[in-house]
């Protein structure tokens, strides 16, 4: 007799609950595993960040962008680290370590408390896409097709695999259907999705696509979501690897989704951002303001979807119907996703400027300026914003001394 316990979520911010299965798992078939799987999945989504871990693009396999964290209402800086390119990707945080790659082909940890080097690894090509932190291994990666695995304390490599072309999208996960077996899923502009073992690399499946997959895939409910260049949203069997049904856009879709239950909220290069049924195969809603294309991924609370937009604007709609609930004006594109840490929401613009502005009505409430374009995406855990700058710098901001 063996015991499986499959990962499960409890409420938005809380730790890692685990379910066990009692019986001889081995000889279950493969349906009932599956099935099991998909219940585990369906109890409201994987492992959600929590107040002082952010192990993955928008916090969560959701990628809902919502911290339970809270900030300094005048956040000051801390400390920033200098990499030998522009960082646009977004850091994950665990056991108060930052990981964050680099356009100077290289993945950096460094503490969180002073902003010290406790490893470098060198990627064969820039890093856009961020890391997975997960069971003490980091999974990236880069702009010249290597996907890796690394050890989170060391840096030291586990395994490698070559897609056929860069890779853009952050990974994402799911349990297997063994325990402490997950299972990472990530895309490729080789137009595929992969399934890949997490201790070994080795493939589960592949799904092909008609073009680039440029975003990161959101899951939920046992399957994942995405758009991709080809104009279509995509919707998978996460088991299998099947597809459920592909969705018209009505435009190609660079950014990443954001998934709450059947509902998936993504942008397009059309100048608009839609709510996808992706059980029904339906358009929601769609919010259309300016002729300028979302290509950043949305934050998605109760009642709101906050996402920037290349008008210079933080937009917030309605989740319920897609009608505007206020803007907010930057000086530049707003090309970093959003984050909402309590009642506040912090976003990146192309001005050279981080903000905090009001969830409630969108009025700022405190900006810095870091000088050069931000394209990164704040990770944020209690009482920290850490974002990378294309000036090839790393900030982290916390409460002031």
């Amino acid at each position: 007799v063996q015991t499986c316990a499959l990962p499960i979520s409890g409420p938005p911010g809380q730790p890692l609950r685990r379910v066990a299965f009692a019986g001889h798992w081995p000889n279950l078939g493969g349906m009932l595993r599956s099935a099991l799987l998909i219940l585990a999945l369906a109890v409201g989504g994987l492992q959600a960040a929590t107040g002082t871990s952010w192990p993955m693009f928008r916090g969560d396999p959701a990628q809902s962008g919502v911290s339970p964290a809270r900030i300094p209402e005048a956040p000051a800086l801390k400390w920033r680290f200098k990499t030998g390119g522009a960082v646009s990707a977004t850091a994950a945080i665990v056991d108060g370590d930052v990981f964050i790659g680099s356009a100077d082909s290289n993945v950096v940890c460094l503490s969180l408390a002073d902003g010290k080097p406790r490893w470098s690894f060198r990627t064969g090509g820039p890093v856009e896409a961020s890391p997975l932190v997960l069971d003490g291994r980091v999974f990236i990666g880069d702009t010249l097709t290597n996907f890796f695995a690394l050890d989170a304390k060391t840096g030291a490599k586990l395994w490698s695999r070559g897609f056929d072309d860069k890779i853009k999208s952050s990974a994402n996960w799911i349990a297997g259907a063994d325990a402490g077996m997950a299972q990472v899923i990530v895309g490729g502009y080789d137009f595929k999705l992969y399934n890949l073992d997490a201790v070994t690399g080795k493939s589960n499946w592949v799904y092909e696509t008609g073009n680039y997959i440029n975003g990161s895939p959101a899951i939920s409910k046992g399957r994942t979501a995405f758009g991709g260049c080809d104009a279509l949203v995509h919707v998978v069997d996460v088991v299998a690897g099947k597809k459920q049904r592909e969705i018209e856009a009505g435009a190609y879709i660079a950014a990443s989704g954001a998934m709450d239950g059947n509902l998936l909220y993504v942008g397009h290069y059309e100048n608009e951002l839609l709510c996808v049924d992706v059980e029904a195969g339906k358009i929601v809603w769609k919010y259309r303001d300016r002729a300028f294309p979302f290509m950043s991924s949305p934050a998605v609370t109760t009642d709101r979807v906050l996402v920037g937009s290349r008008d210079k604007r933080l937009h917030c709609v309605n989740r319920a119907d897609g009608k505007a609930v206020w803007t907010f004006q930057t000086r530049g594109k707003v090309e970093s996703s959003p984050v909402v840490a309590g009642d506040r929401v912090i976003v990146g613009s192309d001005d050279g400027r981080l903000y905090v502005v009001s969830l409630a009505d969108g009025k700022e409430r405190w900006n810095y300026a870091l000088g050069q374009p931000v394209q990164s995406s704040p990770a944020v855990v209690d009482g920290h914003i850490v974002i990378g700058c294309d000036d090839g710098f790393v900030y982290c901001f916390g409460a002031p001394r």
